[in-house]
Formats: C-alpha cells, sequence, structure tokens
C-alpha cells in the first residue's frame, strides 16, 4: 500500500482575501451605477400620450425638467414648446438647471441650449436629443 503524505490546505493569504472583497465590493458598485441608469425605462415613467405638464408650467425663454420621464421641455418663444433627453450627452449625468436659456449639466458643466439642444458650452460635443411631444390646449404630453 502506498502511502501518500497528506497536508492541509492552506489558507488563502491577507492580501487575497482583501482584494476579492475589494474586487466584489467594485463590481456592487458598479452594477448599482449600471442599474440606476436603467431606471428611465421603469414602470414608474410615464407612458406615451401621458400629460407632463400645463403649457403655463413651462417659463418663455426656460423650461422644466421631468426627472422620471427623463426629459427637459422647454418654450423659447411664446406658444413654441421643444422637448429633449435630459442625459447629457458629456457622460450620461441627467441635467438639472435651467437659466438664461441654458440648459445645464451638474457634473461637468456642459451647458446646451433651450431653443434646439445644441451644445453652448462644452466639455459635450453632441446635442441633447429632440424627444417628441404633442401639445393639445393647454397639455403637453410625451408623443
Amino acid at each position: 500500500m502506498a502511502s501518500e503524505s497528506i497536508h492541509p490546505a492552506s489558507a488563502p493569504s491577507r492580501r487575497v482575501v482583501v482584494a476579492a472583497v475589494g474586487a466584489a465590493g467594485l463590481a456592487l458598485t458598479l452594477n448599482a451605477c449600471g442599474s440606476e441608469d436603467d431606471s428611465s425605462s421603469s414602470s414608474d415613467a410615464p407612458a406615451a400620450g401621458s400629460v407632463l405638464a400645463k403649457t403655463s408650467d413651462i417659463p418663455e425663454g426656460g423650461g422644466k425638467i421631468f426627472k422620471d420621464s427623463g426629459v427637459v421641455v422647454t418654450q423659447p418663444t411664446a406658444g413654441q414648446f421643444k422637448a429633449f433627453s435630459s442625459k447629457c450627452t458629456h457622460q450620461g449625468c441627467a441635467v438639472t438647471g435651467i437659466t438664461n436659456g441654458v440648459i445645464t449639466c451638474p457634473c461637468h458643466k456642459s451647458e446646451f441650449s433651450v431653443t434646439d439642444g445644441s451644445v453652448k458650452k462644452g466639455p459635450a460635443t453632441q446635442p441633447l436629443p429632440e424627444e417628441k411631444i404633442t401639445v393639445s390646449g393647454d397639455s403637453i404630453s410625451l408623443a
């Protein structure tokens, strides 16, 4: 009968354990960030045809951000309403402000025109994509 020497398996080193925990934490963090971006397609977002606002809610020369719908509705001139994605084209942050005819992104300070969504100030290089809305009477709805 051959005898083999049996050695207990060594425990992983502290360095291996710390690296594994760090990698797992990073994976969870990145997954959480990714799942946040998917919220715009959640059932909480109003469906097409849903009334977003009254025309009187949108200031002339400015606009209003509808976070749950992922859109910005603007009124560049009296009675003219436009809508754009609220997702900055630079790195996907949600825009948060509209002042003096400019839609602003808080992450890197990109600025977009309320008239056509064009870039007024980078680092963004692409305009905000236009969204479809309908205005019926005093109601503004997603198309």
